[in-house]
């Protein structure tokens, strides 16, 4: 399980760096991306889409506030076009990551646990455990883009991890693009009280996965 676990730190600290990067450089900060959502806003609908899809893509290299996304566009495009553009860009840095991991993760893995044994007790670890933490990813920034890397280098069946991934990812973005669509400037209710609603069933989610993993 040490092994898991630094392997996964190891991938956070990387992603966690560009994301206080770009914090530092104010580059993909959610004022940003609102102001480069309304500056597309009055052109063809499919350029808002195609900058929703860019953005939530690069989060696979570059940490993005991805609830804020997809509840703006939801809020932009409406649902369910919102939806559709979120979905994809999100399923686009997901299934990137596996593939590239699937390739070249073994390097890294090679370069990080010198071990065969320790790689394989690693990945037997994340067979059992990497289930629930792909379902419960959404619950924190940077989590997603972990869990799709170490799906990929574990060799976790493609199949497994679409089915995972859209479990934890289709509902999400319905409820986050539905939101933004049926709020305004004035009322921005629905989507204050969608975020509140994910994060708060989602890390209900993860107390009780660390529960019953300590067990």
């Amino acid at each position: 399980m040490k092994h898991l676990i630094k392997v996964m730190l190891v991938l956070a600290s990387v992603f966690a760096t560009t994301f206080i990067v770009g914090r530092l450089l104010g580059i993909l900060t959610i004022e940003n991306v609102r102001i480069w959502l309304e500056a597309v806003q009055n052109t063809n609908p499919a350029w808002v889409a195609a900058l929703v899809v860019a953005l939530l893509f690069i989060d696979l290299v570059v940490a993005v506030p991805t609830l804020t996304i997809t509840i703006l566009a939801g809020f932009f495009l409406g649902f369910p076009m919102g939806f559709a553009a979120s979905l994809t860009g999100m399923s686009l840095a997901a299934f990137t990551g596996y593939a590239m991991s699937r390739i070249w993760g073994g390097r890294v893995l090679n370069f990080l646990v010198k071990d065969n044994a320790e790689q394989r007790a690693m990945k037997e670890t994340f067979q059992i455990s990497g289930p629930a933490m792909i379902l419960l990813s959404r619950a924190a920034p940077i989590a997603p883009e972990v869990t799709a890397c170490m799906a990929g280098v574990t060799r976790m069946p493609f199949s497994r991890y679409l089915l995972l991934f859209a479990l934890s990812t289709v509902p999400y973005v319905a409820i986050a693009s539905y939101a933004g669509s049926v709020s305004a400037v004035e009322s921005p209710q629905p989507a204050i009280f969608a975020a509140i609603i994910l994060y708060g069933v989602l890390w209900c989610g993860w107390f009780w996965f660390r529960r019953t993993h300590k067990n």
